[in-house]
């Protein structure tokens, strides 16, 4: 591995960390309710410098070794988001988002 590659991982991990995504929407939202807001954002801070440093360790020489990894993360992925989409289709359809400014 050279230092291209841990550059690579470095900016494809913080491209996803800026990016106002639903993981951040989540700890938002849970930040204007005040719930469990310090634990919330301890697991999505490890698990972001865990997922980080995977990637800048060289998951791309794992993917070349082993090219079904790709295929695997892909049906996983799709799984993932369309599962998460579901739910939060039902959720927008069936319950009230409204919070109350007390």
């Amino acid at each position: 591995m050279n230092l291209t590659d841990y550059i690579s991982g470095f900016l494809l991990g913080l491209s996803l960390i800026i990016a106002i995504g639903s993981q951040n929407a989540f700890v938002l939202k849970q930040g204007l309710k005040h719930e469990h807001l310090f634990f919330i954002c301890l697991f999505c801070a490890v698990s972001d410098a865990l997922l980080i440093s995977a990637g800048v360790a060289g998951f791309g020489a794992v993917t070349v070794r082993y090219p079904q990894v790709v295929t695997i993360a892909k049906f996983a992925g799709v799984v993932f988001l369309l599962g998460y989409g579901l739910q939060n289709l039902y959720a927008s359809a069936r319950l009230s988002h409204a919070m109350n400014v007390d």
